[in-house]
């Protein structure tokens, strides 16, 4: 079964390069943005718009409101029966986006570390807030230190190490360095990830950061905000939000949001470069900026459209 990947950092014109590209040759677009799958969150996730949908059909965008949980065993099985009906219609289905993670597992299939429903329902309870996720953070800095420096950030991804290391005594980190998943693909699949001189995606980092402020992604963060954004299972790990939460709270001003959103964005995207580098070995560079006409052809081949 053939499947079209286009994947790199955040900012870097996946979604544009794509829709033009599917566009072009009966394309149907599967987001691989794991905070697009939730309602709302539109402007800080550049999630494609209205006119966008009306060209190409797009699909796992709003499915999750932000109080439900979501993680990378849903998401495969999302995409995967949403790649049975694109190509049941006779058209090509475009995977899009930056969570890298996602991408790894529906191509090659899911990590097999251990889990236990009642450990995790007791760690849920206890660390799954604020204040638990900061004594979280100290339990394991010092007995999990490689997981902690990966997942400081990301309360859902270290509630899940410490129920690994609970059950194995071994890190996640230390573990996937002996799983390697499947040898190849599960599709027939051409990737392409999108490479950019650095300076140039500072840039647009920065602009689309004004962008994004400019049309509103205060007020949307507030709303988000009423609606329990930064208590939620996993959308408040969204880029941004919490950040202007902290200046909805009268705790920094204006011109400290964007600088803190613009390093923040960077230091994402500087992690994505590292994984799509180190994780995708079946999906080849992409020069950016580059032509869709181009890349249209290159896949018309592959995927053999009429």
């Amino acid at each position: 079964m053939k499947l079209v990947v286009i994947c790199g950092p955040t900012a870097g014109g996946k979604s544009e390069l794509a829709l033009e590209t599917a566009c072009r040759l009966r394309g149907e677009i599967i987001t691989a943005d794991s905070m697009q799958l939730y309602k709302g969150l539109a402007i800080g996730t550049a999630k494609p718009g209205k006119e966008e949908r009306a060209k190409v059909p797009h699909h796992l965008l709003d499915l999750f409101d932000i109080s439900e949980r979501l993680d990378v065993f849903r998401y495969v099985a999302l995409a995967e029966t949403a790649i049975r009906e694109i190509h049941g219609r006779g058209n090509t289905p475009f995977v899009v986006g930056g969570t890298g993670m996602y991408i790894r597992a529906l191509l090659y299939g899911l990590d097999p570390l251990p889990s236990d429903s009642g450990l995790r329902a007791k760690l849920d309870i206890e660390f799954d807030n604020e204040p638990g996720f900061e004594k979280l953070k100290t339990i394991m800095s010092a007995g999990d230190p490689l997981d902690f420096q990966r997942w400081k950030q990301h309360r859902r991804k270290l509630i899940r190490a410490l129920e690994v290391f609970e059950l194995t005594g071994k890190s996640i980190t230390e573990l996937q360095k002996t799983w390697n998943g499947a040898a190849l693909p599960k599709y027939d699949v051409f990737s392409r990830k999108l490479v950019w001189d650095r300076d140039a995606l500072k840039q647009r980092i920065s602009k689309r950061t004004d962008a994004m402020l400019a049309s509103g992604w205060i007020d949307e963060a507030r709303e988000m905000k009423s609606r329990g954004l930064l208590t939620s299972p996993t959308a408040h790990q969204a880029l941004g939000y919490k950040i202007i939460a902290a200046h909805l709270e009268g705790k920094i001003d204006f011109e400290t949001v964007r600088a803190r959103i613009v390093t923040e964005t960077w230091q994402f995207a500087r992690r994505q470069i590292t994984w799509f580098k180190n994780k995708h070995p079946e999906s080849l560079p992409l020069e950016m900026p580059a032509d869709a006409g181009s890349l249209a052809s290159e896949i018309k081949s592959f995927a053999c459209i009429s």
